[in-house]
């Protein structure tokens, strides 16, 4: 993998470090606000206030988890082992590192893990 792709997928995946840390301030605020208008409420507007609690920690989880492949990318450029799949060792091709750049498996063998999850119906 040439030093200039590398650079390319560092500089992308501090750009999306970026963008996710971003959102989950903005989700944050969305929090607090939320449970700042919270009061006495009937039944139907609790209700909603807890689906719009639940949807917002869900989409945190998701942003922290996110968050926290595009760090360990970031480690892994550091490290001089970006683009090697963690599975079985071979290179990560380049447009699927384009395209999801904290990828850990080529795609033989996400390809494979994902087959064990398939039901034949």
């Amino acid at each position: 993998m040439s030093q200039e792709f590398t650079a390319e997928m560092e500089k992308a995946l501090l750009n999306l470090r970026k963008e996710i840390v971003e959102s989950l301030a903005s989700e944050d605020e969305d929090f607090k606000s939320l449970v700042s208008s919270m009061g006495i409420k009937d039944d139907g507007d609790a209700a909603s206030d807890d689906m719009m609690i639940k949807k917002i920690e869900a989409l945190n989880q998701i942003a922290a988890n996110r968050l926290k492949s595009v760090d360990a990318a970031l480690a892994r450029i550091k490290n001089h082992r970006y683009g090697m799949c963690l599975q079985c060792g071979t290179k990560i091709p380049e447009d699927r590192l384009r395209a999801i750049p904290y990828a850990v498996l080529c795609i033989a063998c996400k390809s494979g893990q994902e087959g064990g999850r398939r039901r034949d119906w």
